[in-house]
């Protein structure tokens, strides 16, 4: 199966699972392929066909990105160059959840999250401490009767009662063992914080000198600019009380309509407003993209006076 065919393929199942699905990001560099929103769930996926392309920079940036933008960032793909994915089991690449297109269905559509993932050593289960607990107290089994039961030492049975996961051969044979099940799914929508690799988010890029003066009035009017260095735009601009503003910066070229069209697709999935500043302004906007010229952005004082001037332009736009 072709990429673009696959990028269809998962846009059509999350559409059926009642997502908005922004338009696909087609323009390099990038690190998301599609945005997607179902009530307060956003995300931000990328979809290969072998993720062993999915490398450490864009993985950063993906999940720089989720935390600006208060989504998950995910990859939805088919194999790694030895094997196929596992149908439902989470795997990780550069600290972002992993899985399959048949994982993604199940999850979106069937309402049944993972209970697997993998982890170096193995497949692992989230066993749900207390229900151990319980099932090994209501049998009136001691830890070293379980442990003796297992083939483990009594510390290791502690351990999964104190929260430790399992690997899958020892989940089966607890739920064998006491007819019940003990796994617990695995978060995906919360970012898998339980089971992903530790690691603290990673450095935003430096600013491009060109992109310096916009992001001098971005801060100087009050918000807290995240760059960007794989995205269709330069910044994610946060404010308190506004929320979130993506900001785009070049000339006005084809590319650049093509990135403010992109820009305002995801816009309206991530609930943003977007902004593309350029030397010279052909056009008031962009498909609810404001386009501002750099000259009357740095005469900019005040927020209030920018989201003015992005709401009239964007209001001046044609139907």
């Amino acid at each position: 199966m072709s990429r673009s065919a696959l990028v269809a393929n998962v846009t059509a199942m999350l559409e059926d699972a009642g997502f908005v699905v922004s338009d696909r990001c087609a323009i390099r560099p990038k690190s998301f392929d599609v945005a997607a929103r179902r009530g307060n769930d956003v995300l931000l996926l990328k979809i290969l066909g072998n993720i062993d392309a999915f490398d450490a920079k864009t993985g950063a940036e993906m999940r720089r990105l989720g935390e600006y933008l208060h989504a998950t960032a995910l990859v939805i793909g088919l194999r790694t160059r030895d094997e196929e994915l596992d149908p439902g089991v989470v795997y990780f690449r550069h600290g972002v959840p992993v899985f399959s297109p048949d994982t993604a269905l199940e999850l979106f559509v069937d309402g049944v999250p993972p209970l697997i993932y993998a982890a170096p050593g193995g497949l692992y289960v989230n066993i749900d401490s207390e229900v151990l607990a319980d099932a090994r107290e209501d049998r009136d089994w001691s830890l070293g009767q379980l442990a003796q039961e297992l083939g483990v030492s009594r510390r290791t049975v502690s351990k999964y009662e104190d929260g430790m996961d399992a690997s899958v051969e020892v989940a089966a044979q607890l739920e064998e063992m006491f007819d019940e099940d003990l796994g617990s799914p695995v978060s995906v929508l919360d970012g898998a914080e339980a089971v992903r690799e530790a690691d603290e988010l990673p450095d935003a890029p430096e600013a491009d000198p060109d992109d310096e003066p916009v992001v001098t009035v971005l801060t100087r009017v009050g918000y807290d600019v995240h760059l960007t260095d794989r995205a269709p735009f330069k910044t994610v601009s946060e404010d308190e009380d506004e929320g979130q503003m993506l900001t785009g910066h070049s000339a006005f070229t084809k590319t650049a309509e093509k990135r403010a069209r992109i820009m305002s697709s995801v816009g309206q999935v991530t609930r943003t407003q977007s902004v593309y500043i350029v030397d010279t302004a052909k056009r008031e906007s962009v498909e609810g993209t404001a386009i501002i010229e750099q000259e009357e952005m740095e005469d900019i004082e005040e927020q209030a006076d920018l989201r003015n001037l992005i709401y009239d332009r964007v209001e001046e736009e044609p139907a």
